[in-house]
């Protein structure tokens, strides 16, 4: 059972036996790092819940949901990333430097968990990781308790608050990380503009979605912006950098990461329509009804436009962004895309971009053994095996 169904003192024990239970950070060289960056992230958020306990006694709080939505799963991807840029830029793998880059994979964990939240708040997504979205969580919470006022208003104010925890949680975290100075202010550097790019992207992914954008190169550029950057090219950047990686190493990874991100969210749009829910945690169809303005709807609408069928294109239309849309209705907007060619384009963009982002760890800049495992995660988004 997870602390956001348990009273508050259980809940409080519950984090306490995760943080006994979780694996050492001192384990050897050869160990996972997503193992150490559990073990840190359970720490950190047991130290931090608790210190919300005596602000919000009783109830569901913030904290509460915060660490038991942290803590119930993800790829850690960001995770990984810092790793291979801190490894990409001659940095240990073990000892007491090593937990630099485990830090830094901490801070951008409780990054995405506040962008997931605050995602869901204004997509209207009803689930995540394999559970409610935290403003349904709380709005459920609001309606069991027969309290006053609006339920679902609550819900979101509450998962909002939880969202900017999470956000000063990771801001506080990043700058307990020990490094050198000039390190410290390559890192603020990377850190403030991968921050930036994220608001940037979902101001964008807003604005398209008002618009109606039925625009290719705008969903590309959101994709890059809201999750490419922040996902994949920033946190190898951010390892390298804490590293002291020379100015090369760093491009070279970025450029990569860049690729690869995007590659990375092209694959999530397809499994945002195609995708098993058993697998990416999230109801399939969800990105449909809520009309989400995604690169490959875009692409389904200019092969409709160009095969000069305007019957395609209002059965897109149609569908995309109908809440309401029945089961039959999805399955038919699924194979339309097919029978266009858009999930056929969207997958040979997907090989391109892995193809180019390969052709990078070429470079002689780049030691030969710390660009093996970028190779295994491109071949791996190429194929649509990452989970």
């Amino acid at each position: 059972m997870e602390p956001q169904s348990l009273p508050p003192s259980e809940a409080a024990a519950w984090v306490v036996d995760r943080q006994a239970d979780a694996p050492s950070p001192e384990a050897g060289p050869h160990t996972d790092v997503v193992v150490r960056v559990e073990a840190e992230l359970v720490a950190c958020m047991a130290e931090r819940r608790l210190v919300d306990l005596d602000v919000a006694p009783g109830g569901v709080a913030p904290a509460d949901a915060l660490t038991a939505f942290v803590l119930r799963g993800g790829s850690r991807l960001r995770a990984r990333c810092v790793w291979w840029g801190w490894l990409a830029g001659g940095g240990p793998d073990a000892g007491e430097a090593s937990r630099s880059p485990v830090g830094l994979a901490v801070a951008l964990e409780l990054l995405q968990a506040s962008a997931l939240v605050h995602d869901d708040v204004m997509d209207g997504s009803r689930t995540r990781r394999g559970g409610p979205a935290l403003h349904v969580l709380f709005s459920t919470a609001h309606r069991r308790a027969g309290w006053c006022g609006d339920a679902a208003a609550y819900g979101t104010a509450q998962a909002v608050l939880a969202g900017d925890l999470a956000l000063m949680w990771a801001e506080d975290v990043f700058r307990s990380v020990p490094l050198d100075v000039p390190v410290r202010r390559r890192a603020d550097r990377t850190w403030r503009s991968m921050l930036a790019e994220m608001v940037a992207g979902q101001h964008l992914d807003l604005r398209l979605q008002a618009e109606g954008s039925e625009c290719p190169e705008a969903a590309l550029r959101t994709a890059e912006l809201k999750t490419a950057l922040y996902s994949v090219a920033r946190p190898l950047e951010l390892g390298a950098v804490a590293a002291g990686a020379a100015d090369d190493v760093t491009r070279i990874l970025h450029e990569y990461g860049r690729r690869i991100g995007l590659a990375f969210q092209l694959r999530d749009d397809l499994l945002g329509v195609y995708g098993d829910p058993t697998k990416t945690g999230k109801p399939s169809g969800d990105d449909i009804r809520s009309g989400k303005r995604t690169y490959l709807t875009a692409v389904a609408l200019r092969l409709a436009r160009k095969a000069a069928s305007p019957e395609a294109e209002n059965r897109i239309r149609a569908t995309l962004g109908d809440p309401l849309a029945s089961g039959t209705a999805l399955r038919a907007f699924r194979e339309l895309l097919v029978q266009l060619g858009a999930v056929q384009a969207v997958e040979a963009r997907i090989s391109a971009l892995a193809d180019e982002a390969v052709a990078l760890l070429g470079d002689e800049a780049l030691a030969p053994e710390s660009a093996l495992p970028l190779e295994r995660l491109a071949r791996r988004v190429a194929k649509g095996t990452v989970t």
